[in-house]
């Protein structure tokens, strides 16, 4: 297979992801989208990313793990594509729980390489229970095993894809706070915000980082987006179908758009299926175009 003909799409299962709704994000892109600086402050699996696949992006996540797998896919994506191919011939529940409890001893795990931290996060990713990201208080990866007969633990073309995507690009891969990540955003770009969703339940996902995501916080990307509107940057944002977000965003500036997905992930059964949710745009397609 071409370099230019293997797969560019998401390599993780991950809690929100996009990979069902893209068809329905992707109507509300600009026209122009792909020619624009693409910034995505709360990336995740990056299925909006690799939907679009710009030629210039900033991508950022709070996820210290989960960034330094894209820059290793990015770097050395060989040395990650041999240690996977290890463990998906050695792959046993034994196996598991001893890699998942590498995360226990911090000097230890701070000194491996790389490559090593990567394939670990994308060997647990493909193997844990539903496909969960989730830590514990003191940030310690605490998924049990899932029930997979072959799960596919490597996927050498799409890893490969994806690297040359990355090199191919002016990808920019920060790990930091969202405010940060769009510093450099101006009229000529796009911001795509999906950050953790508003949940009023107990039965909202929240154990994708330790310190969580409050309605301070999203109380603030509202304001960034406020901010970024008056820069004449075009912002797009995903966010849950709750009365809180509907008042969140209920400015003149903002159009709110209804949308239903389907949920594969979450770590209460009541937040799978279809659900509501929301397509937030600051900005007014015209009608000539």
């Amino acid at each position: 297979m071409a370099a230019n003909d293997l797969p560019v799409k998401p390599f993780l299962k991950w809690a929100g992801g996009k990979r069902q709704l893209l068809p329905v994000i992707k109507e509300h892109f600009p026209k122009d989208a792909v020619s624009r600086t693409y910034y995505e402050p709360f990336v995740g699996a990056g299925a909006v990313l690799f939907g679009l696949r710009p030629k210039k992006a900033v991508i950022n996540d709070s996820n210290e793990q989960l960034m330094l797998t894209y820059r290793t896919i990015q770097d050395d994506v060989e040395s990650v594509i041999k240690t996977l191919k290890y463990y998906q011939k050695k792959h046993s529940s034994k196996l598991y729980y001893e890699i998942r409890n590498w995360d226990r001893d911090t000097a230890v795990f701070n000194i491996l390489p790389d490559f090593v931290k990567t394939a670990r996060l994308i060997y647990l990713n493909k193997t844990c229970f539903n496909g969960l990201y989730r830590v514990n208080a003191k940030g310690f990866f605490n998924v049990p095993q899932g029930r997979y007969k072959n799960p596919a633990i490597c996927e050498e073309g799409l890893l490969r894809g994806i690297s040359d995507y990355l090199n191919a690009s002016d990808v920019a891969i920060l790990h930091g706070d969202f405010e940060q990540a769009v510093l450099g955003a101006d009229t000529n770009s796009f911001v795509y915000f999906d950050p953790p969703y508003h949940s009023p339940v107990s039965t909202g996902f929240t154990g994708y980082q330790a310190d969580g995501f409050d309605e301070k916080e999203h109380e603030r990307l509202r304001d960034l987006m406020i901010r970024l509107t008056g820069m004449g940057a075009k912002c797009l944002l995903s966010n849950a179908d709750t009365e809180y977000v509907r008042n969140l965003y209920r400015h003149a500036q903002f159009e709110i758009i209804p949308v239903q997905a389907k949920r594969r992930i979450n770590a209460n059964a009541a937040g799978r299926g279809e659900v509501g949710e929301l397509l937030v745009k600051n900005w007014k397609d015209q009608s000539s175009s």
